[in-house]
């Protein structure tokens, strides 16, 4: 899940961004820490080669090598290429974001247009919810491994009560026919019984049918972007280019930014220090800018920055049963409130108005007679 911070720099103040440099999980120090000690190791295994490993005419040697992996690794460009890269990974992180189903707005459309409290419509109601719930299901198995290892086959779907045992056979039944996903098929199912309200009367008018439907199309529609998203990549050979460029970068970096001899008047080498303190901190930024991407390009998985499709699941089950069936005692009563004598005019403040006025214009019955 990405990681939650929002609530520490609420309210900007000193050190309230400090704090989350404090933080372990989901930060960079926990990506990058394994490729900093290999190349502070390769580093320092270098540095002390050349220091005192060396004879002298292997020193001016390597002193030359040096100079030269210097100078021409910076014909990379490593800013241009990761930049490029990184930005294209968020936008598609962010398109994956708002691909997400949620089934909300179904629901309460379910709650206001079918019609009736008898088991029949409740029926109806709840049947339609629980095909979208389960299309939804489908998709995140078929992209989340977390999803997949709780929900492996169709069977623990419908034990968890998602499915019937008549509806696992109908799709086990397509199974055999196509290979293709069958995410459409509860989709489907939703909108036949949505036509089927319709011709009973459940559903007063055609435009309250369309909207319906198209709410279910739009749920269709999110989890084939989901399942496109999790299908097409980034070009690999884009990516190849950027990882071999930016660790080729350090690679030549280890023999390139070396200390060299100060006695020999190489350009830029007046000091000699053990540590590479602007290296290593190029370093950091470098690797952790790649490894953002690395962790933002598929967060489908289980990593910290990844969604979390479980506890998604759960929530989107609980609130659409909430929102679509509702029961008679959980819609509040409708009764006048402070405002009912009284309307804002933006231009003369606040001025009265009579009750029969404004039940003529807003088409209100009184509470005594509710």
């Amino acid at each position: 899940m990405v990681v939650p911070y929002n609530h520490v720099v609420e309210t900007v103040r000193v050190g309230s961004f400090f704090s989350l440099m404090l933080r372990w999980r989901g930060s960079v120090y926990k990506m990058v820490w394994q490729d900093m000690l290999v190349y502070i190791l390769l580093y320092f295994s270098i540095s002390f080669l050349y220091r005192f490993g060396l004879s002298e005419d292997h020193r001016r040697t390597f002193e030359k090598l040096s100079l030269h992996c210097g100078h021409f690794r910076n014909l990379i460009p490593i800013s241009f290429v990761l930049g490029f890269y990184v930005s294209v990974v968020v936008s598609r992180w962010w398109g994956m974001y708002l691909s997400m189903p949620w089934p909300d707005t179904l629901s309460i459309l379910l709650s206001t247009h079918v019609q009736g409290q008898d088991a029949n419509a409740r029926m109806m109601r709840c049947t339609i919810i629980r095909y979208v719930n389960l299309a939804m299901l489908i998709t995140f198995s078929m992209i989340a491994p977390a999803v997949k290892k709780n929900f492996p086959t169709l069977q623990q779907m419908a034990d968890a009560g998602y499915m019937t045992s008549n509806e696992m056979e109908l799709l086990e039944g397509l199974e055999k026919k196509t290979k293709v996903h069958k995410t459409w098929v509860p989709f489907m199912w939703a909108c036949k019984i949505v036509d089927r309200g319709r011709r009973e009367g459940r559903i007063k008018d055609d435009i309250s049918q369309k909207s319906v439907t198209d709410e279910i199309l739009r749920l269709r529609g999110c989890c084939g972007d989901l399942l496109g998203w999790d299908e097409y990549n980034i070009p690999l050979v884009y990516t190849q280019v950027v990882t071999i460029a930016v660790y080729s970068f350090f690679l030549f970096s280890v023999i390139g930014e070396q200390f060299l001899d100060p006695a020999q008047g190489y350009a830029n080498n007046t000091i000699d220090i053990y540590v590479p303190i602007f290296t290593l901190l190029q370093f950091f930024f470098y690797i952790g800018w790649l490894k953002v991407a690395e962790s933002l390009i598929n967060p489908f998985g289980e990593d910290d920055h990844d969604f979390e499709f479980v506890p998604l699941l759960k929530r989107h089950l609980e609130m659409s049963y909430l929102l679509g069936d509702p029961q008679p005692n959980e819609l509040p009563t409708m009764v006048t409130d402070d405002y009912w004598e009284t309307a804002f005019n933006p231009v003369e403040g606040v001025c009265k108005v009579t009750n029969a006025d404004f039940l003529l214009a807003n088409q209100f019955t009184p509470a005594a007679e509710v």
